[in-house]
């Protein structure tokens, strides 16, 4: 018996066209508009962002904390010196600021106050934990518009997001610009002070170490981390080399880089390391994805940060990347714990 095949016509881009159409008209009503608020709410998502910023640069976190209790609506307007036009905006924008968790609305019969929630009172300016510099920093228009050229730069062999948009890669840029550098180099020193909160319960790490090189360093805000006399910190150029110690720390810097670069610094580091094998390590600060484990929100924050690092050649990675970078960089055994809701505190041994 003879088996006869008919060939069958490609689709078209009409007919492909017409089979997306009747998927989307083939969807409940409810479905399709519980899908568009879904995307209006990210298209609109950007106004988080700027509504932040505002609110950092009217210097709203600070007048809440020096005004001693929560502040009505009348006297912030009052103490922001805006135009009486502009009072039902200063409320939009708190209102919507307060809904998304940056504030508290007291509301008693006279007049609604706001007071600092958790997350505002880590934007108040000259306090020991304060983010103004990292949100600052992050927001930089010079920065932040560089990833309006998504498009571009993913039909760009090689380079980086900010090799298409500033004309150097991002580490250059800084270089050649000094308050760009300056508020990077702020922004890192403030989020070093976060790491610093919980350093000190991680004290058995560092047990036996009578030397320690902080590779990467920024202004040295990490040398606080113990206030041990015991502990010498020094620079080094970590692609050439590092100096001799019994450990070397690597906060947040390895993301920065891709798999190669990240196998010569772990290798430099392993030739610094002095001590044996039962004390000398080098510790890494970083984030280890694990969307399995983490919950959604923390795994949403690690994904944006991938993405981030995605745009200067970098990368997050799974325990499974990291130990596939100790292993080529010649480290015989590791260990993982965790640090904050974010990062981990990785041990490796040569």
């Amino acid at each position: 018996m003879a088996t006869i095949y008919v060939e069958a016509p490609l689709p078209t881009p009409s007919s492909i066209a017409a089979s997306m159409a009747s998927s989307i008209s083939s969807r409940k009503p409810s479905e399709i508009f519980k899908a568009q608020a879904q995307l209006y709410n990210h298209m609109y998502g950007m106004l988080d962002t700027m509504c932040l910023k505002w609110c950092i640069e009217m210097n709203i976190p600070n007048i809440i904390h020096n005004h001693g209790q929560p502040i009505s609506l009348s006297k912030l307007v009052s103490t922001l010196q805006v135009p009486s036009t502009k009072f039902g905006n200063v409320q939009r924008l708190m209102h919507y600021l307060a809904h998304i968790g940056f504030f508290e609305i007291i509301s008693n019969q006279q007049e609604e106050a706001y007071a600092l929630t958790v997350v505002t009172e880590l934007l108040v300016q000259g306090t020991d934990l304060c983010l103004s510099p990292m949100v600052e920093g992050y927001l930089n228009p010079t920065i932040s518009g560089s990833y309006n050229h998504l498009k571009k730069w993913i039909y760009e062999e090689d380079l980086t997001l900010f090799d298409v948009t500033l004309g150097s890669d991002f580490w250059k840029f800084l270089n050649q610009n000094p308050e760009n550098n300056r508020s990077f180099n702020a922004a890192m020193a403030s989020d070093s002070k976060m790491i610093n909160l919980v350093l000190k319960d991680y004290g058995v790490v560092f047990d036996g170490l009578e030397s320690v090189v902080d590779v990467g360093g920024g202004n040295g805000t990490m040398e606080n981390l113990s206030g041990d006399n015991n502990l010498t910190y020094v620079g080094g150029d970590m692609f050439t080399s590092v100096p001799k110690a019994d450990a070397v720390v690597l906060k947040w810097i390895l993301h920065d880089w891709t798999d190669e670069d990240c196998i010569k610094i772990l290798e430099k580091c392993k030739e610094a390391i002095t001590s044996d094998e039962k004390v000398g390590k080098v510790i890494l600060m970083e984030i280890v994805m694990n969307e399995k484990k983490d919950d959604h929100q923390i795994t949403q924050v690690k994904m944006q940060m991938d993405v981030n690092m995605a745009c200067v050649n970098g990368k997050e990675r799974n325990e499974e990347e990291w130990k596939k970078l100790f292993v080529e960089a010649g480290f015989k055994d590791y260990k993982i714990s965790p640090l904050t809701e974010l990062l981990s505190i990785i041990e490796i041994y040569p």
